[in-house]
């Protein structure tokens, strides 16, 4: 399958393992692969994100709203929602937790400096996001896997990378029409 990806594709993964690696992480996550996404410039999905609307100041809400899911020990909106309707007050959870033991206690990133800081390994969600990539580029009839098929990927999934572009007004079906046309600019 990787031998299909563009080099834009490959640099989001190759980006994604360094998202992982800088928040310490032992694996590479959906949201790394939507981090990396927002640090490319001149590929096909940073023209579809700035097309609609999504640049400058909006890509940094979305950094922080990626990082807060992180602090809610990678929870989405709709799991804090579902919670919260059972009586369940994460907020109040993760402020007593990070009361006891410091500021993002829940996110999972390792403070400790001798933590292994070996290959990362993807995880489910990821794996699913690079599947998912080449099922979309398949059923578009593209010959190649761009970074483009990897953010449609992400609008596919349920969770925190899907629900935090969904908020900033990108969608899977907006950027099919931005992407693949529809009466929208097509990306070239």
């Amino acid at each position: 399958m990787f031998e299909r990806f563009t080099k834009d594709a490959r640099e989001v993964v190759q980006g994604a393992v360094e998202q992982a690696e800088r928040a310490r992480s032992s694996s590479v996550g959906a949201e790394h692969v939507l981090l990396a996404l927002l640090d490319r410039e001149g590929s096909r999905a940073s023209f579809a994100l700035a097309s609609l609307g999504l640049s400058g100041e909006r890509k940094q809400s979305v950094r922080e709203d990626v990082a807060e899911a992180r602090r809610r020990a990678g929870l989405s909106q709709a799991d804090t929602d579902a919670l919260a309707g059972l009586g369940i007050d994460v907020s109040e959870i993760v402020a007593r937790v990070e009361e006891a033991h410091g500021i993002g206690a829940m996110s999972g990133d390792r403070k400790d400096r001798s933590w292994w800081s070996g290959r990362r390994t993807f995880g489910r969600d990821a794996k699913e996001i690079l599947e998912k990539s080449l099922r979309i580029a398949v059923a578009q009839r593209d010959r190649h896997i761009g970074d483009e098929h990897l953010l449609l990927a992400l609008t596919t999934r349920p969770g925190v990378p899907a629900e935090t572009l969904a908020a900033h007004g990108v969608t899977h079906e907006s950027l099919l029409r931005v992407l693949y046309g529809g009466g929208e600019a097509k990306a070239g």
